[in-house]
């Protein structure tokens, strides 16, 4: 590909050794300063890939910011900058994540000292480049990860906003595991004649990762059924996913009081609160942990061999990403889909939106995972 040699060896140091697909077809063009618009399925190397072709580009004598990634949560923004920095360890990369719910004293003070890339959500960043905190001059490539997430109502204002302020002659990537036709509408206006590399819907699999479905009729009897399954899923790491906030604590609170460690975070705690519980499941001293969609995209963690969507996703798009958390990059996983009378149909429609056949869940679930 022709990448630099200390860009290489970082590569080999993260552990990467043969590129995934989305990678053999994607870093060579953004390398080369072509705009993109990249679709690959959760857990394929997307991150790698645009991280690679941001640190080929970049002057490191030159102490400005001059690649921006957007991302939709903040977690997501904070993986990305390990990756980028981990990528880029050899090369001496700069990389500052720029997120709400942390110290802006802390982020002037860092773009202040000099830096090559910024990531973020797109209100903190916002707010810098209005401070001037953030100086837009020297920025030639602009990144949107999970572009439908960000494209969707919430942001895409926000993120006209900040075009606004970039240079014109910028290179710019989207990046997401689904396209929805009005986020590929939305490209045109601000992308170049991109490069499109996309993965038909139909090949959006979900490969490795066996797939079933409890049946447990009412609601009420959810908390029961997780119970049962608990001593099967602190053999492994297991994340658990809920629709509400709210019924996040309620389980969690349920569960610790019938003796079952579980972790927890969702959109309502504070910042802080959050990196401790994603470092303690990161590290593998937590085993479960219970979460909205919050962190059903772009959240690695290596060990997760078991999902849980306690609720099922209402967006059947939204499935990919969740249980996209097992089995990445080639590695095994298990899904298992709480189903009560009334997710039938919703079970149905996701069966066919990816053309796949859920089965019930055996009694010898523990030799599975």
């Amino acid at each position: 590909m022709g990448l630099q040699e200390n860009l290489l060896r970082g590569i080999y140091a993260y552990g990467f050794e043969n590129p995934s697909a989305i990678q053999k077809r994607g870093i060579v063009p953004f390398c080369q300063g072509l705009d993109v618009i990249q679709q690959a399925q959760s857990g394929t190397g997307k991150t790698a890939t645009f991280c690679s072709g941001i640190l080929q580009q970049l002057d490191y004598n030159l102490q400005y910011c001059q690649a921006l990634v957007l991302a939709p949560t903040r977690e997501l923004a904070q993986q990305i900058k390990k990756v980028m920095r981990a990528l880029g360890d050899y090369l001496q990369v700069k990389v500052h994540a720029c997120v709400g719910g942390t110290s802006i004293k802390e982020d002037l003070r860092i773009l202040q000292s000099g830096i090559h890339v910024v990531v973020g959500t797109p209100g903190r960043v916002y707010d810098m480049l209005c401070r001037h905190a953030l100086c837009s001059d020297y920025i030639k490539i602009f990144v949107l990860d999970e572009a439908d997430e960000m494209l969707s109502k919430g942001f895409k204002d926000k993120i006209y906003d900040i075009f606004q302020l970039l240079p014109q002659n910028l290179q710019v990537g989207v990046f997401s595991a689904t396209m929805p036709p009005e986020a590929l509408e939305i490209t045109r206006k601000f992308m170049n004649n991109p490069v499109r590399i996309l993965v038909k819907r139909d090949d959006l699999t979900l490969e490795g990762i066996k797939q079933f479905y409890v049946n447990v009729e009412k609601e009420d009897y959810k908390i029961d059924t997780l119970c049962d399954l608990y001593e099967t899923l602190a053999i492994t790491q297991c994340v658990i996913f809920i629709n509400t906030r709210r019924k996040v604590d309620w389980v969690t609170d349920q569960m610790g009081a019938r003796d079952h460690t579980v972790s927890a975070t969702h959109g309502d705690m504070d910042q802080n609160s959050r990196n401790i519980i994603m470092r303690e499941f990161r590290s593998g001293s937590s085993r479960v942990l219970i979460t909205t969609d919050l962190l059903a995209r772009g959240i690695d963690v290596q060990q997760v061999s078991l999902v849980i969507n306690y609720d099922l996703p209402s967006q059947p798009e939204n499935y990919l990403h969740r249980i996209g958390r097992s089995g990445r990059f080639g590695r095994k996983g298990v899904a298992i889909n709480f189903v009560t009378r009334d997710d039938e149909r919703m079970l149905q429609g996701i069966q066919k939106f990816y053309n796949v056949v859920i089965e019930e869940l055996p009694s010898n679930v523990g030799d599975l995972i």
